[in-house]
């Protein structure tokens, strides 16, 4: 079994020298993959409530927003060699185009080791602040993503649709990876399914225990044989989130059909990073790896 690490990267913590640590030991600890999250602002008030936690509230590693995604991992990428980097991307409050090209670009700089997270986002003022509409924001998840798509396939893309038009145009540097980086759909609800059905390499739920991921795997198979497709097309990522983790429970995710288990930690002190990374290889990783 893959095991990857999702560490939010805010202020004042997520320095230069913390990223780079961050980067460095998770590759020589084992990881598979190492994640970022993203808030490109945080609103100083809200109404909406943060998913992930019972009160509503964004937990305060992440109350000053998180390091823009992609240019975070075209710094990882500089200095790490085989480790997966991933970003779990607001796809709809996002230019499409620019998206694309950001994706590219870091693949292509990384060697092809760049995974794309599909969200729709949760947040209405987070989306008021880049002067992207809320509503609908899921139909236009699944169109920027098509644009997306054009724009690395395609030696000339152009597309038109209601949410979205491309004169034909050119992209480079195309994606390393062919015909583009794995799209892993994030979320847990049945829309969420549906869109791993479509499009989806991935599906990465976070906070999904294993009877609730054997649950959203028994509905996605029922999305994904009338479109001819499989379970083995899809390479299924699961996050535990602030759940304590041990080799019991990365064996139950396994059981029900996880490819890989992504470790999630708050740290919110640099002193403390490298010994939540080696504690995680030594009584995780190790013993994964005959899973």
């Amino acid at each position: 079994m893959d095991i990857g690490l999702l560490v939010p990267l805010s202020v004042p913590f997520g320095t230069r020298e913390f990223v780079r640590t961050l980067g460095t030991r998770a590759e020589a600890c084992g990881f598979h993959s190492l994640w970022v999250g993203e808030h490109v602002v945080v609103p100083e008030t809200s109404t909406s409530e943060y998913p992930a936690s019972e009160d509503g509230e964004m937990p305060s590693a992440v109350q000053y927003g998180e390091l823009d995604p992609y240019t975070t991992l075209s710094y990882l990428a500089g200095f790490t060699e085989t480790i997966r980097l991933g970003a779990c991307t607001i796809v709809p409050q996002r230019n499409p185009v620019y998206t694309a090209k950001e994706i590219a670009n870091a693949d292509w700089l990384s060697g092809g080791r760049i995974d794309v997270g599909v969200g729709v986002g949760w947040s209405r003022e987070e989306f008021e602040a880049v002067a992207a509409p809320f509503e609908r924001r899921g139909a236009r998840c699944d169109s920027y993503v098509r644009v997306m798509q054009e724009c690395w396939r395609e030696p000339v893309s152009a597309y038109e649709d209601a949410f979205y038009q491309l004169p034909p145009s050119l992209l480079h540097p195309k994606p390393v990876q062919r015909p583009y980086p794995p799209l892993h759909v994030l979320g847990s609800t049945s829309t969420a399914l549906r869109r791993v059905a479509a499009f989806g390499d991935g599906y990465f739920p976070l906070d999904a225990g294993p009877e609730e991921l054997a649950t959203q795997l028994a509905e996605l198979d029922e999305y994904l044989a009338p479109r001819g497709r499989g379970r083995e097309d899809v390479y299924v990522s699961v996050s535990p989130y602030t759940r304590a983790c041990d080799l019991a429970l990365m064996e139950r995710y396994r059981e029900v059909g996880a490819d890989q288990v992504i470790l999630f930690a708050f740290v919110e002190d640099g002193a403390a990073l490298e010994g939540v990374m080696e504690d995680f290889a030594k009584r995780i990783i190790e013993p994964a790896r005959a899973l």
